[in-house]
């Protein structure tokens, strides 16, 4: 990466490619002996371990810029360590547990889960530096008999489409994050190598993990409902969240969909240098995601989409995942199929908003899709216009795999725009 970009870092770049010669045999047998018998709080003090406070930054990770410029998130010590543990407890890691992480080290879900996890817990971990490599990562699975996965539905596609059934033969712990699991594509995960995904949810400014689906070979009591498809989960033990009306602010019921606020150890100290945007999402102690959900009774709480996510078209607020999956089932869209085609929302006169559909390709006319839409259920409102669909080269989505949602909408005016100008 050094090589390729010309970064300009006033900093010193220490790269561990370049100090692992310099590590002799006497180095390694000098930690062994003080890791076995040396008195912790001795090592503490000699390491300087006591000078730290766990409010102190540990880290720096920026988002993903899905819905705009990119912010550093500041993680501390008690963001990244509360994470961790509370993994630690929902899954009740194993020694004999393999991890494999292939997620981005500056993504937090890979920081978080497959590195500290790994250095602070018992499991042991192997590595590939990429999740768009499948035959790899299922080379690497294979060969070392991973037990625990965490990827995101993106990352699933491809695997399905390249892996071989042995490659997770070993899986007992397979979570998805960062986007919604399709149920189309946790099917056939599961018909493939035999372990069904689970669904968690989080964001970069909650370390990033708020809740998750448990795997029923990970539960010790028999009374405990693990999962429920469809859902992100219950929330991480130690993590509190509540649901809020977006116009009032007022807490909601069960089964009431509002603005999602989370509170606890993995709320972030704050954005980097912005203290006036932590000011508009931190408010005593509670972090407003910008996502909204329902919890049911259970306590399992139910993601319905970003909020920039949604068009408001005649005061009605219009799910666009929920319009994708629709059309999706039109089009038969399965796990193998890359992402085609996405739903997003442009101004409009008349309604405030109204839903835009760019695609790559399609199976089905824009004519016939809309036909079959408004032969399902969904509401009139929901249902975009044939005019309203746009061939486009490709759907912009992020390195790490998600909708680029700014370069989304930003592509959806300028076609409609284009239109507007031709009629």
């Amino acid at each position: 990466v050094l090589d390729r970009f010309s970064f300009d870092l006033d900093a010193e770049i220490v790269c561990l490619e370049d100090v692992r010669p310099k590590i002799r045999f006497g180095d390694k047998l000098a930690s062994l002996l003080a890791a076995l018998c040396v008195p912790s709080f001795v090592l503490e003090r000699v390491l300087r371990l006591h000078t730290m406070d766990p409010e102190d930054v540990l880290t720096i990770i920026f988002t993903s810029g899905s819905t705009g410029k990119p912010k550093g998130v500041m993680l501390t010590h008690r963001n990244v360590g509360s994470n961790v543990a509370a993994f630690d407890q929902i899954l009740h890691l194993r020694r004999s547990d393999v991890l494999c992480g292939i997620l981005p080290l500056f993504h937090s879900f890979g920081y978080t889960t497959t590195l500290w996890s790994a250095l602070q817990l018992a499991p042991k971990a192997v590595y590939h530096y990429s999740p768009l490599e499948p035959r790899a990562v299922g080379n690497l699975c294979r060969k070392h008999k991973a037990t625990i996965l965490v990827a995101t539905p993106t990352f699933l596609r491809s695997y399905i489409r390249r892996c071989d059934p042995g490659d997770f033969a070993a899986l007992e712990v397979l979570i998805t994050g960062a986007e919604k699991l399709p149920p189309e594509t946790a099917d056939a995960f599961e018909g493939k190598f035999g372990i069904r995904p689970l669904e968690g949810y989080g964001t970069t400014e909650l370390s990033p993990v708020v809740s998750s689906n448990v795997p029923s070979s990970r539960v010790r009591d028999s009374w405990f409902v693990a999962s429920k498809p469809g859902t992100a989960g219950r929330p991480l033990p130690g993590v509190a969240v509540k649901v809020k009306d977006l116009e009032t602010d007022e807490d909601l019921g069960l089964g009431q969909a509002g603005m999602l606020w989370v509170k606890g150890p993995n709320v972030m100290k704050g954005y980097l240098h912005e203290p006036e945007q932590t000011a508009s999402v931190i408010r005593d102690g509670w972090y407003r995601t910008g996502d909204l959900a329902q919890l049911d009774s259970d306590g399992f709480l139910t993601i319905m989409g970003r909020l920039s996510r949604f068009s408001k078209i005649a005061g009605e607020m219009v799910p666009h995942l929920a319009v994708e999956e629709e059309i999706g089932k039109v089009e038969q869209s399965g796990e193998e199929d890359a992402l085609s085609f996405a739903v997003t929302g442009v101004p409009d006169e008349k309604r405030g908003e109204r839903l835009v559909v760019l695609f790559t390709r399609l199976r089905n006319s824009p004519e016939a899709i809309v036909r079959a839409l408004q032969e399902s259920n969904l509401p009139p409102l929901w249902i975009p216009s044939a005019d309203s669909f746009h061939r486009v080269e490709a759907i912009p989505v992020l390195g790490t795999g998600k909708l680029d949602l700014g370069a989304l909408k930003d592509l959806a005016v300028s076609c409609a725009a284009a239109d507007t100008r031709r009629a």
